[in-house]
């Protein structure tokens, strides 16, 4: 929930895109990268509102959880109930991948721009393959390195632009959301079994209802009820943040994985910083500069080089 929606099931992954399914795979994937990739406008707008981090996140949480438990019912339907090991796993990825990568990401929203946040989420892959050589001692390559090395040069650039302008705030804010982007990195190692054994739909429907109530029970520990006292915007923008920037790109994205495949839907999520980016000129006002085209292409052009660079 916090970088991307779910990833594919092994099947999807290798299914062939049928001609007259590309279109509409192509525009619901495209759709459901930049209607995710506006989470981080929506929440910007809504600190200008005097919220923090916990309010805007139980909000969200709150509205998406009736979503999350009616898709984790359709998609289970006719299918064996869970056992005490799967239940298991749902607890922990809901807590690591949807509930920990939310609230950290979230945090670091309030420090850096939404566009240095969308970079960072999108260095994903990248952390997937470092978990793999730290964890399993899977075998990194030199053109890896390089892939590697060319996205996180984009993150530097438009980091230390941000930090010569911002100061400590800025530091402070990129450690929260690379968090976040770890916590869901070790939310799509540990998932890979879990999604062969449940299915994507019926997976991110569980973890993440698990995830809304750790958020919900989080907002009643760290605040007072008075805090539910919002102003009205923040209710309105709530509700869109809920749905069209949280269940909504699950659902597209899924539609578009069925329909074009995993990789390919995932080449088109390479829409999602550069719609970041636009809607955070044109919405929040943030700066258009050199550093920031630069960096944005780096970041793109290491994730694009990764993929095609699998060994």
């Amino acid at each position: 929930m916090s970088s991307s929606p779910p990833r594919a099931t092994p099947a999807a992954a290798g299914t062939a895109a049928a001609p007259s399914a590309v279109w509409p795979g192509l525009l619901l994937a495209s759709a459901g990268a930049i209607a995710f990739s506006g989470k981080a406008i929506v929440a910007k707008l809504m600190y200008r509102h005097g919220v923090d981090a916990v309010q805007v996140l139980f909000l969200r949480m709150l509205l998406a959880m009736p979503l999350f438990m009616l898709l984790a019912w359709w998609a289970g339907r006719g299918k064996p109930p869970l056992s005490r090991r799967d239940w298991g796993t749902v607890l922990l990825l809901g807590f690591t991948g949807y509930y920990l990568a939310s609230f950290l990401d979230f945090l670091g929203l309030q420090y850096i721009s939404a566009s240095l946040e969308r970079l960072i989420l999108y260095l994903n892959p990248t952390i997937v393959l470092l978990i793999g050589w730290v964890v399993y001692r899977r075998r990194v390559s030199a053109r890896q390195l390089v892939a590697l090395a060319v996205g996180y040069a984009g993150v530097a650039i438009v980091f230390g632009r941000e930090l010569s302008f911002e100061g400590p705030r800025v530091a402070l804010g990129t450690a929260l959301v690379f968090g976040s982007a770890v916590g869901y990195a070790v939310y799509l190692v540990l998932s890979g079994e879990a999604v062969r054994r449940l299915g994507s739909a019926r997976l991110s429907g569980l973890a993440s209802s698990v995830a809304c109530v750790l958020c919900i029970v989080q907002f009643f520990v760290l605040r007072p009820v008075s805090a539910l006292q919002v102003p009205e915007p923040v209710l309105w923008m709530s509700l869109l943040n809920a749905t069209v920037c949280t269940v909504a790109p699950v659902l597209m994205v899924m539609m578009a994985i069925e329909r074009i495949g995993a990789s390919m839907a995932s080449q088109v999520g390479m829409i999602g910083p550069m719609s970041t980016l636009a809607m955070g000129i044109v919405i929040l006002g943030e700066p258009f500069t050199p550093w920031l085209a630069v960096g944005t292409a780096l970041v793109l052009g290491g994730v694009w080089l990764l993929t095609r660079w699998r060994t």
